[in-house]
């Protein structure tokens, strides 16, 4: 944006976070306020009661005014040019930030490798090279029981959305359901190389009367896909065509497919029904190493996608209760991010934007890490994504556009993981420099550092009512941590 001299007035276009203009195009004051903006885009859309967020070109969050946003920002503008304004429905619900350790739990032997909250956040389930699998209690913050029937590194744990089990994954090939604290029937085999993701078919696809379960689905460094069916214990299907190993694998919420990441570069579209590739997505020139759908938090979460459901911790006495729930969550968050995209991220340097179901084509690529990106996700409105990278640094980026917003710099040491808040205001950060790091997104910058852990963190994760974060790495503790 390009100054010619100072100007009092701009004019301004609104777009929804689907890139469609709201409105025609208005002079006003550069000086207006997030509150003016507020009542302008409540009278084009003739609905006062729903709260916005605004970002300017696809970029720059306005915090105050427009005049001071662009100030901060060192960019000004001519007098002749339409600025884009972009309006994101916020999220009722806020959450509090993390700022202490309220336990660091002793139980593995050797390093914490894999973490994930249960969707209801009562539980935690962790994976370690210790060939452990332990289940944590987060209201006591207590050790609930120890399983130890790998024979190799847990790479991989993973809660079906209803909460009622959970699956685990590494370096010995198997596959070992838990449920109601102890191993549910005999481990899933087929695997001749270590297991590296797994996923659970997303509930709201399940017939809502409840009369089949999810499947389960898994990706080897043997180059396949596996489907299961974790009732009968049996695979459905192998899905063959990557010619390197599996490093991620996300369930479509928009019809029975699977998306698969692999070291071969490519990303595959598979249909579940038949096992055959739908599409090949092609963009990346090294390994892929991470893979996320802008619908993530409904998928994983099912019933507890919706923060506000996830705070009212409800209770489903039946599988078709959960399901209409999720059901509900699923259309709920999909008005909100227009249509499924999925966001890769590779050892090339750069994250791709992907439509799967009707593109083979990416919609941009984004660069600017200077090293590998380790891990990628979306905000679960879609407003943004975050990436972390083995440059010590994250990045911001525009969810619709993939346009650079800021690059969050503070550790010292290689980037793991990251963590939204279920209000996408927060994002936390785990590190090779042994800190959690949380950054106020409305800000672009760091609010609290915390130490804590003796070594390097590799896995963090954010419950889904938002109250706590876990972590856990090379120091073998996992750290619990509130406001």
């Amino acid at each position: 944006m390009e100054s010619e001299g100072d100007v009092d007035q701009v004019i301004i276009q609104f777009y929804d976070q689907n890139g469609n203009f709201s409105g025609d195009p208005l002079t006003v004051p550069k000086s207006i306020t997030v509150d003016n903006l507020q009542q302008l885009i409540g009278t084009i859309l003739k609905d006062d009661k729903q709260q916005y967020s605004f970002l300017i070109e696809g970029r720059l969050p306005i915090q105050d005014s427009l005049g001071e946003t662009l100030f901060k920002a060192k960019e000004k503008i001519s007098p002749e040019k339409t600025l884009s304004i972009t309006y994101f429905p916020k999220q009722i619900y806020l959450i509090r930030s993390i700022t202490r350790c309220t336990s660091a739990l002793e139980g593995h032997k050797d390093s914490i490798l894999a973490l994930e909250f249960s969707p209801c956040g009562s539980y935690i389930a962790t994976g370690g090279g210790d060939n452990l699998v332990i289940l944590w209690d987060v209201s006591t913050e207590t050790t609930l029981k120890k399983f130890q029937v790998h024979k190799g590194w847990v790479l991989s744990v993973c809660w079906a959305p209803d909460g009622s089990r959970f699956a685990s994954a590494g370096m010995d090939c198997d596959i070992y359901i838990w449920k109601d604290g102890k191993q549910y029937d005999k481990p899933l085999k087929g695997h001749t190389k270590p297991i590296t993701s797994l996923v659970w078919q997303p509930i709201h696809l399940l017939p809502e009367d409840g009369s089949t379960y999810c499947m389960l689905a898994s990706g080897s460094m043997d180059n396949t896909v596996r489907i299961w069916d974790v009732i009968s214990n049996t695979c459905l299907r192998v899905l063959c065509g990557h010619t390197q190993g599996i490093t991620q694998i996300i369930w479509s919420g928009e019809s029975n497919c699977i998306y698969s990441a692999s070291r071969d570069t490519f990303i595959k579209v598979w249909n579940c029904d038949n096992g055959q590739i739908v599409r090949e997505l092609r963009g990346h020139g090294h390994w892929v190493n991470t893979l996320v759908s802008n619908t993530k938090r409904a998928l994983k979460g099912g019933p507890y996608g919706s923060l506000e459901f996830a705070k009212k911790r409800l209770k489903f006495d039946t599988l078709s209760q959960a399901i209409s729930h999720a059901k509900f969550v699923y259309k709920q968050l999909l008005s909100m991010v227009g249509t499924e995209r999925i966001l890769s991220g590779s050892d090339d340097n750069t994250l791709c934007i992907w439509t799967p179901q009707s593109s083979s084509k990416e919609v941009c690529r984004m660069t600017g890490h200077q090293q590998l990106i380790n891990h990628v996700t979306f905000s679960s409105d879609g407003r943004f994504i975050a990436s972390a990278s083995f440059d010590k640094s994250l990045r911001l980026w525009c969810g619709n556009t993939g346009k650079f917003i800021k690059t969050l710099r503070g550790h010292v040491g290689r980037v793991y993981r990251i963590a939204w808040s279920p209000d996408d205001n927060l994002i936390v950060s785990a590190s090779a420099d042994s800190t959690l790091k949380l950054w106020d997104i409305n800000t672009g910058k760091l609010k609290f550092d915390l130490p804590g852990h003796l070594d390097e963190v590799y896995v963090v994760g954010w419950s889904n009512d938002g109250g706590v974060v876990a972590s856990g790495g090379k120091d073998r503790i996992l750290r619990i941590w509130r406001h």
